[in-house]
């Protein structure tokens, strides 16, 4: 008796998932014309920049942006991720200086302003990718078990965990770390820094497991519609709250990329980058909705943002300015997502 009550139900909302996957085919399509979109544009800035700077197009130069744009990859990524499920996390960028600042207290005498345990560096390096999973296993819990805000939840861990970053810190700034802190940034592979191919096989694994696993399909299953998604069998609370976890092990990461390629810790590390992740988002095509959205436009909308700040800096525009360009080219990306949508954005 009980499958022929239940089994109506859930081919209905089987029919349903099916339903809207046929009809979102011509805005997957749409998705990806708008990530190549950001090619042509990016080819735009290179020649641009070649007029702007002679050093701009130099292979050096072309270096430090990649690697200047690891770490906000990563963390683009961790967002790019929650977002799809329909959720925010605007602690990432907190994250990104609390869990080095703590692997790095661990390993530095209390001289250098660490706790005195001077553990291996080894173990510091694990700590640090320990406190992104606990900030992001708090996170979800609170926001799927506890059903509250994620948008109010994840701005009180955001100030929370900056708080507590000041504090250890007193608001100072470490250094006395382990070199293998700075490895990621500083350890050139086939003359790119391992940090940049870290990335990019983040990146790539990503786009696989999106495309082609039902991990990756669920995700857009959620943040298209989690009631359907329940109906249809798919664990909706453990794969949103196992991605709130998976994010910030990323923006964690992402610090460790920070610190090597910064040299230190400051109690100010991190901060304001959630604007810069939402910017690359949103140029990359990550509908803030969620359910919509490829990693290949998340990626150009890092590389994009990257070359144009390099590009400002460059041309001694003040950094001041950067900020308020950002905000109009989300603002732009925003307005070109609800022209190209059309009733898709309704």
């Amino acid at each position: 008796m009980k499958n022929s009550v239940s089994t109506p139900a859930f081919a209905t909302a089987q029919a349903d998932v099916a339903t809207n996957v046929r009809r979102a085919r011509p805005r997957i399509e749409l998705a990806r014309l708008r990530d190549f979109a950001l090619l042509p544009a990016l080819v735009l800035l290179l020649v641009i920049g070649g007029f702007v700077s002679p050093s701009f197009l130099t292979r050096a130069n072309l270096i430090s942006v990649l690697g200047a744009s690891a770490a906000l990859a990563l963390v683009v990524l961790a967002e790019s991720l929650i977002v799809l499920t329909g959720k925010f996390d605007l602690s990432l960028e907190s994250t990104v200086g609390i869990a080095p600042a703590v692997g790095a207290m661990l390993v530095m005498p209390a001289a250098s302003a660490g706790f005195g345990m001077q553990w291996p560096a080894f173990v510091g390096l694990a700590a640090i990718v320990l406190v992104g999973a606990l900030i992001g296993f708090i996170n979800g819990f609170l926001v799927v078990r506890l059903r509250l805000n994620a948008f109010i939840v994840t701005l009180a861990m955001l100030i929370v965990l900056r708080g507590m970053l000041v504090g250890a810190t007193k608001g100072g700034t470490l250094f006395d770390m382990p070199s293998s802190f700075f490895a990621l940034a500083t350890t050139i592979v086939l003359g790119l820094p391992v940090s940049v191919w870290l990335a990019a096989a983040a990146f790539a694994i990503a786009a696989f497991m999106l495309r082609y696993h039902r991990v990756g399909r669920a995700l857009y299953a959620i943040g298209g519609n989690p009631d359907a998604a329940r109906a249809a069998g798919i664990r909706v609370e453990r794969i949103t709250w196992g991605v709130f976890v998976l994010g910030s092990v990323l923006a964690a990461i992402g610090g460790l990329i920070v610190t090597g390629y910064v040299g230190a810790i400051n109690a100010n590390q991190g901060n304001g980058m959630i604007f810069t992740v939402f910017a690359a988002a949103v140029i990359g095509g990550i509908s803030l909705d969620g359910g919509k959205g490829t990693m290949l436009g998340a990626l150009s909308g890092v590389l994009l943002l990257g070359v144009v700040q390099n590009l400002l800096t460059l041309a001694q525009v003040p950094s001041f300015w950067i900020q308020a360009i950002y905000g109009a080219i989300i603002l732009g990306s925003l307005m070109v997502a609800r022209l190209a949508g059309g009733e898709a954005q309704n």
